[in-house]
């Protein structure tokens, strides 16, 4: 493989059904050479948790006036046209990019090649395959750990690396392979599902840090009966005020 794209993002949290892209990274490789690079921010419609802000170094400001998922992805889509991926643990950032890309009404399937899958066949050392450890290991100068175009400039420069090694003897493992993982698209947040979240966070006095008008519907619901076990319903009374 001398063409591709080396994608990684950076997301708000790891559940591919709950958690949204914050950045995304990419690296265009052509003829085995970069030749261009990719970097958007992407809008969660979401406050970030603190965890999250100390291992990117991305704040609630650098995201709040991002583009929306539909234009970024778009903006994505169009820069890495047909190539294969390339990535770091890629299945994790691909499931989080098709999960966006069919909500957005994109189709997206892609062959692609992973650098972990081919550090764990060929390598002994380091212990650990983490791209911070390999990167560690084979000296690939990073200016910024847990940044989407960083890794994903760091996993181009592992390939190219581990393909002049080893590509002579394991052939297979640098050919794309279909990436397979299936998604259904998230529906919008309903009128009903709107009414009564807002209800329950005047209710439950409840400081609100979501979107409302951004949430898929299974994220409505999720949030509804998170809400129902910690703070409880809202009174039959009160429910009758409501209507």
């Amino acid at each position: 493989m001398d063409s591709f794209v080396a994608v990684d993002l950076e997301m708000t949290g790891l559940k591919v059904k709950s958690d949204r892209i914050l950045e995304i990274g990419a690296v265009k490789a052509e003829n085995g050479r970069m030749e261009e690079t990719f970097q958007i921010f992407v809008n969660p419609h979401r406050s970030l948790d603190e965890t999250i802000i100390r291992l990117t170094g991305i704040t609630d400001e650098m995201v709040s006036s991002a583009p929306d998922p539909e234009e970024a992805i778009g903006t994505f889509l169009s820069f890495a046209g047909d190539l294969p991926l390339l990535g770091h643990n890629l299945m994790f950032d691909y499931s989080f990019l098709k999960q966006a890309a069919v909500n957005c009404g994109y189709l997206f399937e892609r062959k692609g090649v992973d650098t972990l899958k081919i550090a764990r066949k060929v390598l002994e050392e380091p212990e650990s395959k983490s791209l911070d450890s390999l990167c560690a290991f084979f000296h690939i100068q990073r200016d910024r750990c847990h940044r989407a175009f960083d890794d994903a400039e760091a996993a181009c420069r592992l390939f190219f690396l581990l393909k002049e090694r080893y590509g002579q003897t394991e052939p297979e493992l640098f050919v794309p392979q279909p990436l397979m993982f299936r998604v259904k698209k998230q529906g919008k947040i309903t009128p009903a599902q709107k009414r009564d979240l807002n209800h329950l966070f005047i209710y439950h006095r409840i400081e609100n840090h979501v979107d409302v008008e951004n949430m898929t519907r299974s994220e409505a619901s999720r949030m509804i009966n998170e809400i129902y076990v910690k703070y409880g319903r809202v009174s039959e009374q009160e429910e009758r005020l409501h209507v």
